[in-house]
């Protein structure tokens, strides 16, 4: 029992203790105690008498994945690296590289220059192969970024750029440091002071070329990071209203009114070039508008980057819709093929909250508004009744005489609140999941 109750006093003992202590410890209880507190933080199970390392279980691996998802979120790109524009990035470190002496103590001339040459190659590969180091660790993989970030990055810099330019960039570095341990070493191994001044002259002016020669992807890089910085911060916890509607029916101008976003008002069809962010403030609560590209009466396969901009809103952040609607004739998108378009995209986009908006009432005639292209007496009543009225429980707006925008502004309160409700519900659902799994 003397020998149990010593085990348990030692067991007790903090590690730092037993360290001191160690030498008047056995070998044979040091690896006792060792398997046992390594018992304490795996799991084992018994396999031909002996205890075998448990695999890893579903669950843990399960609580590895949700980890995972909890890290995509948006707001990446506000975090991207400062970039260097490529010349100031070389002749910075040609300036640095050449400050670099030889180590002291070196009496020997021959020796000392071979020495201070191979240091300031080496300072010269070192000042230039950093920083893209940083940049290629401080940019995200697109496959760890929010669904919404990598349609952004697709759409806007074109499908595969923003990979092409990072690999660019890490073979550049690549071959800065092959090309500096090489013209370094070579320094070092020189039999005289005139040759390791010329082998650091070559050394210098190799390192130079290359970054003149393929430098151009930091600057590619730098212009990446420029544009994405520029892309509105969504966050996915306050209420969105995404307005959508086709090109040149008054969604910017809504935005102009209803939010502290001020997109520009053109009478021209796409005039919103991208994703445009506002802020509301009502009844001291706070939410987001998006003013975003219209969309024309075509295939997916045949929408512009700018649709796809819209449609990436849609499908990835939680928004409720308003669907803004021109039949004055204004627009130049007739109101059959936007009757059409409307249709598509109410049916894809059913779980969203909704409601619709017939813009520039002022300008609307007794009679509907008939394209020539389109032939009136074929349509059916559905198309016709679009004409006259819009969409069923649709409201009547015009920014020119002000009709209908305070009825407009209650809608759209009452509709960011009823989304405030349903976030807040699927978070909650959410949490209940993950603690029952």
């Amino acid at each position: 029992m003397s020998g149990t109750s010593n085990l348990i006093q030692l067991w007790q003992i903090p590690s730092t203790r037993l360290l001191l202590r160690g030498s008047k410890l056995s070998k044979e209880f040091c690896a006792t105690l060792c398997f046992c507190k390594k018992m304490q933080t795996a799991t084992y199970e018994v396999v031909n008498g002996s205890y075998v390392p448990v695999a890893q279980t579903k669950k843990e691996i399960s609580t590895e994945d949700k980890t995972l998802t909890r890290i995509e979120t948006v707001g990446a790109f506000q975090k991207l690296p400062m970039v260097m524009p490529s010349i100031d990035l070389l002749y910075s470190a040609i300036r640095k590289a050449k400050r670099v002496s030889p180590t002291k103590g070196i009496v020997n001339i021959a020796k000392r220059e071979r020495n201070r040459g191979a240091r300031q190659l080496d300072a010269l590969m070192k000042e230039l192969a950093v920083p893209l180091r940083t940049y290629m660790e401080n940019f995200p993989n697109k496959k760890y970024l929010h669904p919404y970030e990598r349609s952004l990055i697709e759409l806007t810099l074109g499908d595969g750029n923003y990979e092409e330019v990072l690999r660019r960039v890490d073979a550049l570095r690549k071959k800065v440091v092959s090309v500096g341990k090489e013209h370094a070493s070579l320094c070092a191994k020189s039999s005289s002071k005139r040759e390791a001044e010329e082998l650091l002259g070559e050394g210098m002016k190799k390192l130079e070329e290359i970054f003149k020669l393929e430098g151009k992807a930091v600057d590619d890089l730098l212009n990446i990071a420029k544009t994405l910085r520029a892309m509105p911060v969504v966050d996915l916890e306050t209420p969105t209203l995404c307005l959508v509607g086709a090109p040149n029916v008054g969604k910017s101008s809504l935005v102009r009114i209803l939010s502290t976003g001020k997109p520009e008002v053109c009478n021209y069809p796409f005039t919103t070039r991208g994703i445009l962010m506002g802020h509301i403030a009502l009844n001291y609560q706070h939410f987001q508008v998006t003013d975003t590209p219209g969309l024309l009466k075509r295939c997916d396969e045949d929408r512009n980057n700018l649709e796809k901009l819209t449609l990436a809103v849609l499908s990835h952040l939680p928004t409720a819709v308003l669907y803004v609607h021109d039949l004055s004739g204004e627009c130049g998108t007739s109101p059959s093929d936007q009757f059409i378009t409307y249709k598509e995209i109410r049916e894809r986009f059913s779980d969203h909250l909704w409601f619709d908006v017939v813009s520039k009432c002022d300008l609307l005639q007794e009679k509907p508004v008939v394209f020539i292209t389109e032939d009136e007496d074929a349509d059916d009543l559905d198309v016709a009744r679009y004409r006259r009225v819009g969409p069923d429980g649709a409201i009547r707006v015009s920014v020119t005489n002000e009709a209908g925008l305070d009825e407009l502004k209650s809608r759209v309160h009452n509709l960011l609140v009823s989304q405030s409700a349903r976030i807040k519900s699927q978070n909650n659902n959410q949490e209940k999941l993950e603690v029952h799994t």
